[in-house]
């Protein structure tokens, strides 16, 4: 709220300045208050509702059942509590932890987490340079390298079966290169299935790795790459000491994502590697363990537990990499609403 002083000036005339902000008055304040949060609560009500019944509830409720010998029909019945057994148990048959089979699941995990990040990050971050520059048909290559990505995994999986099962293209193109000796049961021998699935998932999401980086380079500014080119600098160093620390944290927000994909790895594991070959420990993972030992036996506690201890070890990858890598990107962007 503002006044208004008015003064004459030498020459007789009446001057008007407005004179300094009254503070509003404490009611108007609260007002003010009260409709700002009624705003927040009205916009983000609807995504909290959802978050809720489709996140946070499905959590709770594996966590619960996960304490139960629970068959899947009806609620648990307080018989059928079985504490932190599911997790802990040893002997026969033994908890999530000390199962056999969930530990060669977590390895094969594993052995896709590293791969993905050793074998796709150096192929992805090699083509994106090279689609960065100018030249003819730059987008059809993108666009090519991008197709894989938007093809839906039970495809890719349905897909690759054929290629590289028993006689399959894969199977003939190799024979044909002389290399018949080479030929394996790619998808039905134990040593070799999950390498073979790892290089499927390479297949399938090194596109997205692509047009990530090139979403990243294009952020780069040409004016530091010409100035290096200036001063002396081949192609090669230019992106060495200028591009690609420019877009370390495009690579990191990658690497985080690669992460916990790798980590949730299901639909082309379960289409292409058979189950027997699975439930033996070849090609699993972790969320095809869950599915073949706590869906199909209807051990539907086992399976809960199995689910929160895969979301456990996500949670703690998240945070781990969160804390050690993307410490210093985040810190940028947070902001403590000081001046």
């Amino acid at each position: 709220m503002t006044t208004t002083d008015s003064t004459p000036d030498l020459a007789g005339r009446v001057l008007t300045r407005p004179a300094r902000l009254r503070p509003l008055p404490n009611s108007s304040r609260a007002a003010r208050s009260r409709r700002k949060w009624y705003e927040i609560i009205g916009l983000t009500s609807p995504a909290l509702i959802i978050y809720t019944v489709f996140v946070l509830l499905p959590m709770g409720f594996a966590l619960f059942y996960s304490l139960f010998k629970w068959k899947g029909a009806g609620w648990p019945a307080p018989s059928d509590f079985n504490g932190v057994a599911n997790y802990f148990k040893r002997g026969i048959p033994p908890g999530v932890i000390f199962d056999s089979g969930f530990q060669h699941a977590l390895l094969n995990n594993a052995i896709i987490l590293f791969g993905s990040l050793i074998i796709q990050g150096p192929i992805a971050l090699a083509v994106s340079l090279l689609l960065n520059r100018r030249f003819r048909g730059r987008a059809v290559f993108r666009l090519l390298a991008f197709v894989p990505y938007i093809l839906a995994e039970v495809t890719v999986g349905i897909m690759w079966g054929i290629i590289l099962g028993n006689g399959g293209v894969a199977d003939s193109v190799m024979k044909s290169a002389g290399l018949a000796g080479l030929i394996q049961p790619w998808l039905a021998n134990s040593k070799v299935a999950i390498w073979t699935v790892l290089g499927i998932l390479t297949w399938k999401y090194v596109g997205f790795a692509i047009i990530l980086f090139l979403a990243g380079l294009a952020n780069v500014p040409d004016e530091l790459s010409e100035a290096a080119a200036i001063d002396g600098a081949s192609w090669w160093q230019i992106q060495r000491h200028v591009t690609i620390p420019l877009l370390g944290p495009t690579i990191r927000i990658w690497m985080f994502l690669s992460i916990i994909g790798s980590l949730q790895v299901f639909d082309v594991v379960y289409v292409t590697v058979p189950r027997g070959l699975r439930q033996a420990g070849g090609g699993t993972t972790m969320a095809t363990y869950m599915v073949d030992n706590g869906f199909f036996p209807q051990l539907w506690g086992y399976g809960s537990a199995i689910a929160v201890t895969l979301f456990v070890i996500a949670f703690a990858a998240a945070l781990i990499f969160q804390r050690f890598f993307l410490r210093r990107d985040l810190e940028g962007a947070l902001t403590t609403g000081r001046t």
